[in-house]
């Protein structure tokens, strides 16, 4: 797994638990929504990026 894809899947799982707080203190389940959306990305480019892994090696 590159780092610069590591770096992204990071970033969408601690957006997305960023906007899940915010929707969740805010009591907007519109934005609460998009967070966990937007941490299931980040899991499935991590599981992507390591299917890769495996192959390669």
């Amino acid at each position: 797994m590159g780092l610069d894809d590591k770096f992204d899947a990071k970033a969408d799982e601690f957006k997305g638990k960023a906007k899940e707080g915010v929707g969740s203190a805010t009591d907007d389940p519109d934005l609460e929504a998009e967070g966990k959306g937007d941490q299931a990305k980040g899991h499935l480019k991590q599981a992507a990026e390591k299917v890769k892994d495996v192959f390669k090696g």
